[in-house]
């Protein structure tokens, strides 16, 4: 991409997992960006310019903003799978007050555009066969943390309205690739076992996002003019079910993976007694994305297929382990 964004960029969540690619695809692609931290980390430090501004809910985002001209805003309080009716506040201060906060400060400052990472479930948590997630479908966010993401693209959007700033939303589904924690790395770790899992009859349709995908989409993001006042979801280009992916990343790591057929009412039913249905789901159910159209505004495909980023993300685990 040849345009560059318009001033200094600044990454909020910049230790992150998102926030760390990102700083590497930045400084690669010679962008002058500014990391946005709670506390340092001495890779930070020592790499780039960083602010580290402790609790982001009660920063000094004015001093922050001084020559800013774009925001990535990608902290924020992360999807807790072992929750059970969890307390909505902190999801409200993270991921709603401190947006405010921040997008108050951006106005004063003169900040031009703001891109927010926020999430597909906004959408919904599941898709129907055939029916993909696409822009312009409404949201229906279930749960303290999908209701407080839409909650933060409100505030973008009531800020849009009343000073000018460009908002950009971008509704991300699972991320994964180098450097990939939670359930992606445990079911990396379940599949390098040797044990044998219970998923060769589900025939599901899942969308991921690698995360070489997503940095690129956030620096086109920066920048395209046709997306100020877009909400899109992005994803990779092809889908994969849960055998398919549990195959492809075997073969990356370099091992078998075992796996036979279990009826799905009865894996649903596992899953529920041992208090886990929500983390069943994203491997037995269905959740596709269209991301047709942040491809048609942004003039963007992704870099990397399925194959590729899975394959990436298997070479990183198997350096992890010297295997």
């Amino acid at each position: 991409m040849n345009a560059a964004p318009r001033g200094r960029v600044l990454v909020t969540g910049a230790d992150g997992f998102i926030g760390r690619a990102l700083r590497a695809h930045l400084t690669l692609r010679g962008v002058d960006h500014v990391a946005a931290v709670r506390s340092l980390a001495p890779d930070i430090a020592a790499s780039e310019q960083c602010v580290a501004l402790g609790d982001f809910a009660a920063a000094d985002w004015d001093a922050t903003l001084a020559g800013i001209g774009t925001i990535v805003h990608l902290a924020g309080r992360a999807h807790v799978m072992r929750e059970r009716d969890p307390d909505p506040t902190p999801y409200i201060v993270a991921n709603v007050h401190v947006v405010r906060r921040l997008l108050d400060a951006a106005v004063r400052a003169g900040v031009r555009r703001m891109v927010l990472a926020s999430t597909i479930k906004v959408y919904g948590e599941s898709t129907p066969p055939g029916r993909p997630f696409r822009a312009g479908d409404p949201a229906r966010p279930e749960g303290a943390y999908a209701q407080s993401k839409a909650g933060a693209e409100n505030v973008v959007w009531e800020a849009a309205r009343a000073s000018g700033i460009e908002g950009v939303v971008l509704r991300l589904p699972l991320v994964y690739g180098p450097g990939v924690k939670g359930n992606f790395l445990t079911l990396l770790e379940a599949i390098a076992s040797g044990r044998r899992l219970p998923f060769r009859g589900v025939a599901n349709r899942r969308s991921l996002l690698y995360v070489g995908n997503v940095v690129s989409a956030i620096e086109a993001a920066l920048m395209a003019p046709a997306l100020a006042g877009e909400t899109l979801p992005i994803a990779d280009a092809d889908v994969i079910s849960t055998p398919q992916l549990i195959d492809t990343l075997a073969r990356a790591i370099g091992v078998s993976a075992p796996q036979f057929k279990v009826p799905i009412l009865a894996l649903r039913a596992a899953a529920a007694l041992a208090g886990r249905r929500a983390a069943a789901e994203r491997l037995l159910g269905s959740l596709e994305v269209d991301s047709a159209r942040f491809r048609e505004l942004a003039h963007w495909t992704p870099p990397a297929s399925v194959e590729e980023g899975l394959a990436a993300t298997g070479a990183w685990w198997r350096l992890q382990h010297m295997l």
